[in-house]
This record gives C-alpha cells, structure tokens and sequence, in this order.
C-alpha cells in the first residue's frame, strides 16, 4: 500500500531522511521533497520524454536559472521543469505491484494489519520473489497469518467467456 504509517509514501520520506536528509540541492514540489541523490520512480507515461510508468533513475543534478532536473535512468539522462515533478515520486520503497518484473538484492516487506485489504497469499508471494540475497518481513505475524490463510479467490468481472462467444 501507499498510504499509512507502513506504506511507501511514508517509508519513502522516512528512509529518504536518513539516506539522504535534504540540503541546499533539494526543492519542494506537490508536498514533496526531491534533493540531488534521491532515487525516483516515473508515475505515468511520457512519450515525449522517452520515460514510462515504473522507470527508475537517480537526481543528478538541478538548474535554477533554467527550472530545471536532471534525472539519470541508467544510460541515458532525462530534463524535467520544476513545474512537472508531480510525475515522479521517490523510489527508496515501492509497492509490490510496482516491483513485479524486477529484483532487488534485499526486499523487506512490511506485513501489517493496518492494511488488510492487500493481505493475500499472491501479494506476499510476488515481494518475497522480488529478492536476490535476503528477504526480511517486517510486523505482526497475525497479518503473516491472514494473508496466507486467507480466502485468496477474487471473482474476475472481465466478460471474457460472454466476449468469446459473440466472436463464434
């Protein structure tokens, strides 16, 4: 989850603090800090940009004069105006469902029954697999419990087999 005192909003602001507390290099933006350092996740697609939802680079650099940011993804570097930084968001944590397709040398999921809508067998499973070399969760093994007993069977309202059979 995003929200809460165990989402990735607050882990982000928490660990951001720590790992790289804001200086005379940061900006705030949309209730946001954003400093030289930070890593950062793109939100939403830009063609324009050569950027897509999921994207993850690092604040190399700002220019005042030019209102301007420098984020580095990998081999290639993109300029954002200060004026659309709401298309980023800090990346020290993310949510699960933003993981799936990569891996990280340490995953450490939070396990809480503050968010018990996202307890579900599936869900852990996905962030455990996320991990190269350790796995930490991290809370209270009530919610370890509901989410793997849990009742794991969603009804999918997609209209597939009605759509199938129009098409015969």
């Amino acid at each position: 989850m995003n929200r809460g005192f165990s989402g990735a909003r607050n882990l982000n602001q928490m660990l951001r603090n720590v790992l790289n507390p804001p200086g005379e290099h940061s900006i705030e933006k949309y209730g946001f800090i954003y400093s030289v350092g930070d890593k950062v996740m793109q939100i939403e697609n830009n063609y324009d940009r050569d950027v897509y939802n999921g994207d993850i680079g690092y604040v190399v650099g700002m220019d005042w004069e030019e209102g301007e940011f420098h984020i580095s993804h990998d081999s290639w570097e993109v300029v954002y105006p200060f004026g659309e930084l709401d298309e980023l968001v800090l990346c020290y944590a993310t949510a699960i469902h933003k993981s799936q397709g990569s891996e990280y040398p340490v995953v450490v999921i939070p396990v809480s029954t503050q968010h018990y809508m996202m307890l579900k067998r599936n869900l852990i499973y996905t962030g455990i697999t996320r991990e190269k070399q350790l796995v930490v969760l991290v809370g209270q093994k009530k919610a370890l419990a509901m989410a793997i007993k849990g009742k794991q069977v969603e009804r999918c309202w997609s209209k597939l087999k009605e759509r199938l059979q129009q098409n015969t």
